[in-house]
């Protein structure tokens, strides 16, 4: 029954198309009229395929409008239901506006290390911004934003972040020169899974360092390595004083950030991981995770990031459309790259 509705709909969507091709061919030659292109392609020339997704390009176009004004409508009936039961929905897009890293009440930096341009071709160096992206997101919509940087902010991760119009204007620290150039040495803390020390307290004065890398696993232990050569404190994330894994799994740049973010507000680090580690990484609770310490360990999807998410800092601050990873209306985010060593676009190994 589905078949044949999907069949009949399909049929009726190639028969409009057609209808709409062949108009445009039975025009009379000596009339004046603009030549309609679809993909960079005459609509008369479109093959059958092409026709439906011209038509259903033309309805989105009809109905885009439309649906907006319901969305609208929705979220704010939304907002009046909660208001009159009184439902938390979470600080308002101008309260967040107000709330930027300089006046908030959290001073724990973390640093998104982007030296590893070289390492990585285009596709992983996109997936790699992106996550940024979501961490831009997350501690823009943070209470209380821990201060963010980016170091060695140049060259393909300069460019790439300049497709995102008026990204200057975001409440981010931008450095072009590398983290160590930057801040005190003694401060600075590599967040790596190779690393024997165990991070089992986030401190305020602390700069806590993340790779910024996706690279499928081909250079493993980079960032343990760089810590070591740089003589600079190292960490890694102390999942397994909670939880037992059959084997050592990868998360994503912005589990590690999201993890970090969600224990300076207050939370343990046992919450932390039940709540933001990927369902899909087989853990079994270890005696210790009874342990309800507040202090106790750190952690690290593939994404796409939502404009509805990121809050603008000025009218030409808007973040990036669908095809950086941004979208409208919606938030996902499920990657995996974690503890200051990220490997895979979705993977980092913890």
């Amino acid at each position: 029954m589905k078949v044949e509705k999907e069949k009949q709909v399909t049929e009726t969507e190639t028969s409009v198309a057609e209808s709409t091709v062949n108009s445009s061919q039975n025009e009379d030659p000596h009339t004046e009229t603009s030549v309609e292109y679809f993909n960079g392609v005459e609509i008369s020339k479109l093959s059958k395929k092409q026709k439906k997704k011209y038509l259903r390009s033309v309805n989105w176009n009809k109905v885009k409008k439309e649906k907006r004004k319901k969305e609208r409508l929705k979220t704010k009936e939304k907002k009046i239901y909660a208001k009159l039961h009184g439902i938390d929905l979470g600080p308002s897009r101008k309260e967040l506006k107000r709330v930027k890293m300089a006046n908030s009440p959290c001073k724990i930096s973390v640093c998104i290390d982007l030296s590893f341009d070289d390492l990585m071709i285009d596709k992983d160096m996109a997936k790699t911004i992106k996550q940024v992206l979501r961490i831009y997101t997350l501690n823009r919509r943070a209470k209380a934003p821990m201060q963010l940087h980016l170091s060695s902010f140049n060259g393909r991760s300069e460019k790439e972040f300049s497709r995102h119009h008026g990204h200057e204007h975001w409440d981010i620290n931008f450095h072009v020169d590398e983290y160590i150039n930057i801040f005190p040495k003694e401060k600075l803390v590599y967040l790596s899974s190779e690393s024997d020390n165990n991070i089992m307290e986030l401190e305020q004065d602390k700069v806590y360092i993340i790779g910024g890398l996706v690279d499928h696993n081909a250079h493993k232990g980079i960032c343990y390595n760089k810590a070591v050569e740089q003589g600079i404190a190292h960490g890694k994330l102390p999942i397994e004083e909670y939880f037992w894994m059959k084997q050592r799994k990868v998360l994503t740049i912005n589990h590690v950030f999201e993890i970090l973010l969600y224990v300076s507000e207050g939370n343990s680090f046992k919450e932390a991981f039940e709540k933001i580690l990927p369902k899909r990484i087989d853990k079994i609770a270890t005696d210790n995770s009874s342990v309800d310490n507040d202090n106790s360990a750190l952690a690290s999807n593939e994404t796409s990031i939502d404009n509805e998410d990121i809050i603008q800092d000025n009218d030409n601050s808007a973040l990036p459309s669908n095809e950086t990873s941004i979208n409208n209306e919606h938030t996902m985010e499920d990657n995996d790259n974690a503890g200051g060593e990220v490997s895979d676009a979705k993977e980092m190994t913890v």
